[in-house]
């Protein structure tokens, strides 16, 4: 699924940037302490991470390949969006509706590739408000959950978008998954 995240050269910082790491140089620890606090404010709710993207393209993989390195290091929330059974385009609604069937009024965090400037690339981004997965390839899905992650993995090509996923690099993406997973296996709320 992808998620667009374009800054334009006179955008100011975006107000709802929580925290931003960079694959090359981030702090995880400092990461990992923002989303406990998140965490921590939704105690009494179901938190599930949901793991958007799809195996077939190398830059989309990223949300199913973090889904599955929580589930082996058996992180204590809810995990949908595997490599074995990724949540995309076409079958999101329906794990939404799974999801709300089976859970009273959980805490949604989903977890996306996204394309930006190339300045962008690599860096790893907790924001404020719900994630618009597809929104880079002019998908029209709804907005989920009411805070996210999204890893830039390489710079939007406005006329190619697919093309700029299909051209990510695989080592790269590995990179921001594994981090994402730092972030967020070592988690556990009292």
């Amino acid at each position: 699924m992808l998620a667009l995240f374009k800054r334009g050269k006179k955008e100011k910082k975006n107000p709802n940037r929580i925290f931003a790491i960079s694959a090359q140089k981030g702090d995880i620890e400092a990461m990992r302490n923002k989303v406990i606090e998140i965490l921590q404010k939704s105690f009494s709710k179901d938190i599930i991470f949901l793991c958007i993207g799809s195996s077939r393209s190398n830059g989309d993989s990223l949300g199913p390949m973090v889904g599955s390195m929580l589930k082996e290091k058996g992180v204590p929330f809810y995990v949908f969006g595997t490599l074995d059974a990724p949540v995309h385009a076409l079958n999101l609604n329906d794990v939404l509706q799974k999801i709300h069937n089976e859970f009273a009024d959980p805490l949604i965090f989903p977890i996306d590739a996204s394309l930006g400037d190339a300045s962008q690339v690599g860096e790893i981004y907790l924001m404020k408000g719900p994630l618009i997965p597809g929104r880079a390839a002019n998908k029209s899905l709804k907005p989920i959950g009411d805070y996210h992650i999204r890893a830039v993995v390489n710079k939007l090509d406005l006329l190619l978008p697919a093309k700029a996923l299909i051209e990510a690099k695989i080592e790269n993406i590995s990179t921001l998954a594994r981090i994402i997973t730092e972030v967020l296996s070592p988690i556990k709320l009292k």
